[in-house]
């Protein structure tokens, strides 16, 4: 069977579960699938670790173009990410519905894990920056350098889990509050391109037309993806 080698952000791996058996299925390609955040990627990529295809932020694929390490024109956004709250399975909801009750819940919270490297944690650090909290935030946070945050919630180490709300659903045992409220974020936008140096550039391209297109939009809405 023919194979495909991706390197996905996180915040895909759910919906890529289901996505790549029926792609397998119906072409008759194994999708080889490896998930990290996009820094990790990034810094993998320019390592010169081979891929086929790519799954970044819009950002991180812009970067990867421009280094000449994904072709331009293939390049196609998949889907917009937000990035919630949630708290562990059973556990009280708090208000998080504007700005002051976000706040007032943050600053209540024993402990809140964010990660280091995937996008959610590098807007996370700011927005506690910009509403004045993150020294106090910070000085009882619990810093997830790689995977998911809502593990923490599980293994009692924080009552709050902050990431894209795509990667706090892969987490059996916890409950998504929901959005950190829309005015204060801006979506990541989820990008895919095929490799310049890819070895399966055709397999590559048939599962990048197959991530755009509408019939996906469902296995991405319940995996908390918007197409």
């Amino acid at each position: 069977m023919e194979r495909i080698r991706m390197l996905s952000t996180l915040g895909l791996m759910g919906a890529m579960r289901s996505l790549s058996s029926a792609f397998e299925t119906a072409r008759g390609i194994h999708v080889d699938a490896d998930f990290a955040p996009t820094l990790a990627l990034l810094k993998r990529l320019r390592a010169g670790e081979a891929a086929d295809l790519v799954i970044l932020t819009r950002e991180g694929l812009d970067e990867m173009i421009g280094e000449g390490r994904v072709i331009a024109d293939t390049a196609a956004d998949l889907a917009r990410s937000y990035v919630g709250l949630a708290v562990r399975k059973g556990a009280p909801h708090p208000d998080i519905a504007n700005e002051a009750a976000l706040r007032k819940t943050l600053l209540a919270a024993r402990s809140i894990a964010y990660s280091r490297l995937g996008a959610s944690g590098v807007y996370f650090a700011r927005l506690i920056a910009r509403i004045g909290i993150a020294a106090e935030i910070n000085a009882k946070a619990t810093i997830v350098e790689q995977g998911f945050t809502a593990e923490r919630l599980v293994s009692g180490e924080a009552d709050l889990a902050v990431q894209q709300i795509s990667e706090l659903k892969q987490v059996e045992g916890i409950e998504v509050i929901g959005p950190v409220p829309h005015d204060l974020q801006t979506p990541a936008v989820f990008s895919a391109g095929r490799m310049a140096d890819a070895k399966q550039a055709e397999a590559a391209e048939a599962l990048l037309r197959y991530l755009a297109s509408p019939e996906v939009a469902s296995v991405l809405r319940q995996s908390g993806l918007e197409p």
